[in-house]
């Protein structure tokens, strides 16, 4: 009985970890925000219709490359820094189209 319960407890402690390991909720929070930032610049006209097409390949891109670091299992903390630097320069990149002198 005590072997049952303890190859359980390992089991769960084990998968567990594994999915923590493959856990990206900042990128995932970041990357629903910056939707949100493209969304609204194009509601508002900051966007123009080019930018946003743009912008919203960015963001399929941050998404494919955040699928591949997560497919072997393991988001290694080098993925995970591509995956913020990328967030980052895509952060950047709506800032400076949605404050430039083009407007719809």
């Amino acid at each position: 009985m005590k072997k049952i319960i303890s190859s359980v407890v390992l089991m769960t402690g084990i998968v567990l970890g594994i999915s923590a390991q493959t856990r990206t909720p900042q990128v995932t929070n970041r990357q629903v925000a910056q939707q949100a930032r493209i969304r609204q610049g194009v509601e508002n006209g900051e966007l123009t219709r080019r930018e946003a097409v743009k912008l919203e390949q960015q963001q399929r891109k941050i998404q494919h490359d955040k699928k591949e670091a997560k497919a072997d299992g393991v988001v290694t903390p080098e993925e995970r820094a591509k995956l913020h630097r990328e967030q980052r320069k895509a952060g950047a990149d709506i800032y400076r189209q949605k404050h430039d002198v083009q407007k719809r």
